[in-house]
């Protein structure tokens, strides 16, 4: 399709998360006519982009699901500090998702699952670059590593299998003993014995006034956004025919569904089964405080990120399945606080404000992305769980490359719904 072919044509993009704008500019710039839609502000509070930990990790290959994480569920799920929460009168409905997730852990398929993440992941910064630009929000992306700090000093072992992964996919890496934690992040508590170090990762500082950025950018040139609910999809013989909302009908040419966590129910309605569940996690954030962490900084035994943001320290992490709709539980967070306070030293607690949102988790760590099987002009980019700011640029640039019909810059067949 040229772009004077593309630029007669309508696309409709479902969510304004991260995913969903970076969708609706790389249509805008392939020169669609492009109407975004979502009941929540861009980059406010309701979207899930806007919490988490600012990951933009080129390295990022290491699926939730690993081997030996049978083992761990039972004391997981019985532990409420644990890393995996399950409300137990939601454990039936969660069983069949938990299961899959173990199955993706099996030795035999994490490789490939290694290998479809870091194909995704791996171009993140050249896929933001013009997005950035573009909106003039550049220094949001800061490029200085991840590091995974552990108690003990033999904690880590050159072979142990996430390490070799990441190294087999051509990631760097570096080990750190504990002076050289000290060098590097004198902020950290001194519990700390060794390290790894993963050079060319990188942060945004502000994930809510990055998506927000990238929407008005989108807007200045031309792009339509619109406040609304999308009810359900008019169906006719090419496909979707037309989007249906709480403020009306929307008729489109391209369908994107990028919903996040609430994409499964909207793909039901159109005859499609996702096995995604809403993976809720929490942050809590010390405002203004500065306790000198450069790094984003993973403290490995207990599974969880402290980050260091423009409007202070964000600690997050963890997964509670509790379904859609159900209150947060705050205690969730503040575990996360108090976590903090032994991983930093001189954290002075002032004014905090305490956060949860619905990650759209599929099983195996893996999006759904491509062409719907039964709608031709509908597009799935949905389920990023834990990785939506990493890929939601280069999920913006395939979701173009698949509107006009050229071939993908990578594989796409892994992420297709029909794996499951």
């Amino acid at each position: 399709m040229t772009g004077t072919e593309a630029s007669r044509r309508r696309a409709i993009v479902v969510g304004a998360g991260i995913v969903g704008v970076c969708s609706a500019s790389y249509l805008q710039r392939a020169g669609y006519d492009v109407e975004l839609i979502d009941p929540a502000e861009p980059g406010s509070e309701d979207q899930c982009s806007y919490g988490n930990a600012g990951g933009i990790c080129p390295g990022s290959c290491v699926p939730i699901g690993m081997p030996g994480m049978l083992k761990k569920v039972p004391e997981w799920l019985l532990d409420p500090e644990g890393p995996l929460f399950v409300r137990l009168g939601y454990l039936p409905q969660a069983m069949p998702w938990i299961l899959r997730l173990l199955s993706a852990g099996r030795r035999s398929r994490v490789p490939a699952i290694a290998d479809a993440m870091r194909a995704l992941h791996q171009g993140t910064y050249d896929a933001y670059a013009p997005l950035l630009k573009e909106a003039g929000c550049e220094v949001l992306l800061a490029r200085r590593g991840q590091l995974f700090v552990h108690e003990s000093a033999n904690a880590v072992s050159p072979s142990d299998f996430g390490l070799t992964l990441r190294r087999e996919r051509g990631v760097a890496i570096e080990f750190l003993n504990e002076d050289e934690i000290r060098q590097l992040e004198p902020a950290l508590a001194h519990r700390f014995k060794s390290a790894v170090f993963l050079p060319e990762q990188g942060q945004c500082k502000n994930p809510g006034r990055l998506v927000a950025s990238l929407a008005a950018a989108f807007v200045r040139n031309g792009g339509t956004l619109t406040r609304a609910r999308v009810t359900g999809f008019e169906t006719g013989p090419n496909g979707i025919a037309a989007v249906s909302t709480d403020a009306g009908r929307r008729a489109a040419d391209t369908v994107v569904l990028s919903a996040g966590a609430w994409s499964k129910a909207l793909a039901k309605s159109l005859g499609y089964r996702v096995p995604m569940e809403a993976e809720r996690g929490y942050h809590v954030q010390v405002t203004g405080a500065d306790v000198g962490l450069r790094t984003q900084t993973i403290w490995s035994e207990r599974k969880f990120v402290a980050s260091p943001m423009e409007g202070g320290l964000r600690f997050a992490g963890t997964i509670e399945l509790s379904g859609l709709g159900r209150p947060p539980n705050y205690r969730r967070a503040d575990i996360l606080l108090s976590m903090g306070r032994e991983m930093v030293r001189n954290l002075e607690v002032g004014e905090v404000t305490r956060w949860m949102g619905n990650r759209p988790g599929m099983p195996d760590s893996l999006p759904v992305l491509g062409r719907a099987a039964r709608h031709r002009n509908l597009i799935f980019a949905f389920g990023h769980g834990h990785t939506g700011l990493i890929a939601g640029a280069v999920t913006g640039r395939l979701v173009a490359e698949i509107a006009r019909g050229e071939t993908p810059s990578i594989d796409l067949s892994p992420y297709r719904l029909e794996r499951f």
